[in-house]
């Protein structure tokens, strides 16, 4: 990991470049494959100029463990050894606490384990991978549109990561992708719906990767992509107003340091500001009044 950031170090990025931010949601398969499956999205999105976020494989396996002990919890004491145990049957009832304790406490260090493995290769990684959501935040945005103990597919989860990410202004536009035919997926587009109403400034898209209809999916995302180049414009040209200097000035400045042209170099998010772009010349525009200071790459002290 370490050899495989210092080669990705020597690339050079203009961190100035103002790109919308789209996240991607939707079920498991779609929204990871990188090809035909999902009508080549990935690239098709960078090609027109947008920076994609897709989650890890990590934030599937956080899932499956959390609902995993939380389904237990609910059915405590259906999976009792002896379910009829009675109050003056004492090594019966341990009995049935042990078994219950011991599988809670072994799922939850699971959880917690895993969380510190993937914090772990995230920072080897040099820190560019988003960390892993906590699980019970996303249940708790969900729950209002969609029981977050509902199986099948990602159940809650793309509710819940569509909300957070609107919420917290981390992404200027969610696109949903799901195969044809894919049930759990479609039941979570159908409460979509009342989740863009309560959040009118969302700019939320399903995609549908049917066999025939590739051209037109890239059409539906070009027009919702038209609507989050806007909404990045803007917030980049009010951050940049916000630092009172011109943008020939920012980038004059992080021309001067190699690290402002890495593409690991931590650039502090400012709350509800979603870009990049924005967030670099707000950070840069700090830096130049003294209000900051260059921070180090990852690696380096």
């Amino acid at each position: 990991m370490a050899k495989a950031r210092l080669l990705l170090g020597e690339v050079e990025v203009d961190h100035t470049r103002v790109k919308p931010v789209v996240k991607i949601v939707g079920e498991f398969w779609a929204q990871l494959t990188e090809g035909d499956g999902n009508f080549n999205m990935f690239s098709f999105l960078e090609s027109e100029g947008a920076q994609v976020h897709i989650d890890s494989i990590g934030g599937w396996i956080s899932y499956l463990l959390r609902q995993s002990r939380i389904g237990m919890e609910s059915r405590k004491g259906l999976d009792d050894p002896y379910p009829e145990a009675r109050w003056w049957e004492p090594r019966k009832r341990l009995a049935n606490t042990w078994k219950y304790r011991r599988k809670w406490s072994l799922l939850r260090l699971s959880e917690m384990l895993w969380s510190y493995l993937y914090a772990r290769t995230a920072r080897h990684l040099g820190g560019i991978t988003p960390p892993l959501l906590s699980q019970r935040e996303l249940a708790r945005l969900a729950h209002p549109f969609y029981h977050s103990q509902a199986r099948g597919g990602e159940g809650h989860l793309e509710v819940g990561k569509n909300v957070y990410y609107t919420k917290r202004g981390l992404c200027h536009m969610v696109l949903a992708l799901k195969p044809f035919g894919c049930m759990p997926s479609s039941q979570s587009y159908g409460v979509q719906s009342a989740v863009v109403n309560r959040f009118p400034e969302m700019i939320f898209l399903p995609v549908e990767t049917a066999g025939e209809g590739e051209i037109n999916a890239h059409s539906r995302v070009q027009m919702a992509l038209g609507e989050a180049r806007v909404k990045a414009r803007a917030e980049f040209d009010a951050a940049l107003a916000s630092t009172g200097k011109s943008l020939d000035e920012i980038r004059s400045y992080a021309a001067r340091f190699r690290s402002l042209r890495s593409p690991f170099y931590p650039i502090p998010r400012r709350k509800g500001i979603a870009g990049s772009a924005a967030n670099f010349v707000l950070h840069i525009g700090d830096l130049m009044n003294g209000r900051a200071t260059l921070l180090p790459l990852p690696g380096e002290r």
